[in-house]
C-alpha cells in the first residue's frame, strides 16, 4: 500500500432506488470508482429489485427496509465485503422506519443514515421532537464505536441546513423544519464534540447545495439547501483527503456527495 492511494465513497438519496435508476443509476454507480456507496430514501424491499439492483455482479449489496411499504430505508454497494455489518440503534421508534446501518472495514466504521424531516402528516413541524430524540440517540451510538477506537464517518441526509451559508433563502425559513434554531443547535453539539463537517474542511463559500425542491426551476436556478453531509470523527479527521458535492448528478431531488480518504483509515 502506498501513501497516495484512496477510498472514494460517496453517499447520495436517491428518493427512490427504483425511480433513481430508470434515471441511470447503476451506470453512475458502475462509473463511480466507488470503494462504498451509502443510499437513503430507498423506499424499496429487497424481493422488489431487479438482480442488477439487489445482486450487482461486483458489488456487495446490503438494504435496510422499513416496516411501512415504499418508506424510508437505506442501502449500501461496496467493492470489499465488510468485516461487520449492523442494523438501527436499538430503539423501536426509530428501528421501524429503517434509517440506519453500520458498515466495518477494519478500523473505518461508516453510519448510513436517513435522519428524519421534522414535517408531520399537515406539513407542520409535530415531527421535530422525534428527529431531536433521533439525533440524540444517533450521537450517542456513535460516541460509542469511538471508544471501541474505530474511525467513524458519519454520512446521510441530515434533513438540516446547518448554518445560513447551507440554504438559499435562510430568512424565509427560519420556522420551516430543516432550519429551526432547535435542530440547527443539534449539528452545533456534534461540532462541539469533534466530529467535523467534511465540505467545510475543503470549501467556506456560500451556493453548495445537495438538495432543490422539484418545483419552480429550483435547481435550474440553484435555490437548494445543503442538506447532506458526511461527518468524520476526530480520529477519522486526519485521512480526509477531499470532499465535494455532484449537483450535476441527475436521478434524484438530492445530488450525491462523496469523500475521498487515505486507504491508511482501515489499518
Amino acid at each position: 500500500m502506498t501513501r497516495d492511494e484512496q477510498l472514494r465513497i460517496y453517499s447520495w438519496n436517491v428518493n427512490g432506488i427504483r425511480a433513481c435508476e430508470k434515471k441511470g443509476f447503476r451506470k453512475w454507480l458502475d462509473r463511480s470508482e466507488a470503494f462504498l456507496a451509502g443510499l437513503q430514501e430507498v423506499r424499496a424491499r429487497p424481493e422488489q429489485l431487479p438482480l442488477r439492483l439487489n445482486k450487482p455482479r461486483n458489488w456487495f449489496h446490503h438494504i435496510v427496509c422499513a416496516e411501512r411499504k415504499g418508506y424510508s430505508g437505506v442501502s449500501s454497494y461496496s467493492r470489499d465485503e465488510p468485516d461487520e455489518v449492523s442494523v438501527g440503534l436499538g430503539v423501536e421508534a426509530f428501528d421501524r422506519e429503517g434509517r440506519v446501518h453500520f458498515v466495518r472495514f477494519g478500523k473505518l466504521l461508516v453510519a448510513n443514515v436517513y435522519f428524519p424531516n421534522g414535517n408531520g402528516k399537515d406539513r407542520d413541524n409535530s415531527r421535530v421532537p422525534y428527529k431531536l430524540d433521533f439525533y440524540r440517540c444517533v450521537l450517542e451510538r456513535l460516541e460509542e464505536e469511538r471508544k471501541r477506537g474505530l474511525r467513524v464517518l458519519v454520512m446521510g441526509d441530515f434533513n438540516t441546513a446547518h448554518r445560513e451559508i447551507d440554504l438559499a433563502r435562510p430568512k424565509s425559513n427560519t420556522k420551516t423544519s430543516g432550519f429551526l434554531m432547535e435542530e440547527r443547535v443539534e449539528l452545533d453539539r456534534w461540532t462541539e464534540a469533534g466530529w467535523v463537517d467534511t465540505f467545510r474542511m475543503f470549501e467556506d463559500t456560500g451556493d453548495h447545495y445537495t438538495w432543490w425542491a422539484q418545483r419552480g426551476g429550483c435547481r435550474e436556478r440553484n435555490v437548494g439547501w445543503r442538506i447532506d453531509y458526511i461527518f468524520a470523527a476526530p480520529e477519522a479527521t486526519p485521512f480526509v483527503k477531499a470532499a465535494l458535492i455532484q449537483p450535476k448528478i441527475l436521478g434524484s431531488d438530492h445530488c450525491p456527495i462523496r469523500v475521498d480518504v487515505s486507504r491508511w483509515i482501515l489499518e
